[in-house]
């Protein structure tokens, strides 16, 4: 199931519960949306594959992100049918996992980023199967949570079918991110922008994640339309790989950018040009200026 699918499934019962906007990792990302906002900026959030290119160098490149400008940090967990992920994501998520990258190993990545930077929520990404592997996924929650973790994405978990998951993220403290794409209907974008925990996930376009030269045309509408009808923050992802789509998406009046695949590129094809990476994201952050 792909996240543009989970995100355009029917529109969850109307008796659901609160989902989790008002959880400790919520508000730790409420208040980096925050500040963003009051410097006349849209937050910046980078991704990074736990374990790639290895568990060594996995750690210095989170760091960087992170100092070079992130308001959040994505950490993406290595999975073998990363769905939603196009072919960059794929790679990177498949050489990790060929260096020995576990969800134990993620977790303690994910420890290692929170002790560095304890001021950076941190938001790692995954699909159901990881995180609840047959079960509540609480063992997940928890270890997340107390590694430093201030929310979650799970890619292919619906409001439809995320209840029982939102009440033990509750537990947790953690906010459970959801997504809405452009094929969602409206009536739905309103449903599952009260259900989505810190920030509401705006996909900008039909298909998988991965850089392209220029955004959908419709991004600026779709933005705006969400914006209308969401509580929390709106961040845009999927294929922003540019200043330009930084600047872009900020006038939009998003307040969140979301860069994935272009900082996996900037790597380079061994996974270690960190220097590259590090200077990618400091452009992406200088556009951030509304």
């Amino acid at each position: 199931m792909t996240a543009v699918v989970a995100a355009s499934r029917e529109a969850a019962s109307p008796d659901a519960v609160s989902g989790t906007s008002q959880t400790a990792g919520a508000r730790r990302i409420g208040a980096a949306f925050a500040q963003a906002r009051d410097e006349g900026r849209v937050a910046l959030i980078p991704y990074v594959v736990a374990g790639y290119p290895d568990a060594a160098t996995s750690l210095p490149i989170a760091l960087a992100a992170a100092d070079a400008g992130a308001d959040v940090l994505e950490v993406g967990l290595p999975y073998s049918d990363p769905l939603a992920d196009g072919a960059t994501l794929q790679r990177a998520s498949g050489a990790a996992l060929r260096a020995d990258a576990t969800l134990e190993a993620s977790l303690r990545l994910i420890e290692q980023i929170g002790a560095a930077r304890p001021d950076l929520p941190l938001v790692p990404m995954g699909y159901a199967n990881q995180v609840l592997g047959g079960g509540d996924g609480a063992a997940v929650a928890r270890r997340l949570a107390g590694a430093g973790a201030a929310g979650l994405i799970v890619a292919d978990l619906t409001p439809d079918e995320g209840a029982p998951f939102e009440a033990v993220a509750r537990s947790a403290g953690l906010a459970v991110v959801y997504l809405v794409a452009p094929t969602t209907p409206p009536a739905r974008r309103a449903e599952i922008a009260a259900r989505s925990g810190g920030f509401l996930y705006c996909v900008s376009l039909v298909g998988v994640t991965g850089a392209r030269s220029a955004l959908p045309k419709s991004v600026g509408r779709l933005v705006r339309d969400i914006k209308a009808v969401s509580p929390v923050p709106v961040a845009v992802g999927f294929g922003v790989s540019r200043p330009t789509h930084v600047r872009a998406i900020a006038k939009a009046g998003a307040d969140g950018v979301i860069v994935a695949s272009a900082l996996v590129d900037a790597l380079g094809p061994d996974g270690r040009d960190v220097e590259s990476l590090s200077r990618l994201v400091a452009e992406l952050r200088a556009a951030t200026a509304r």
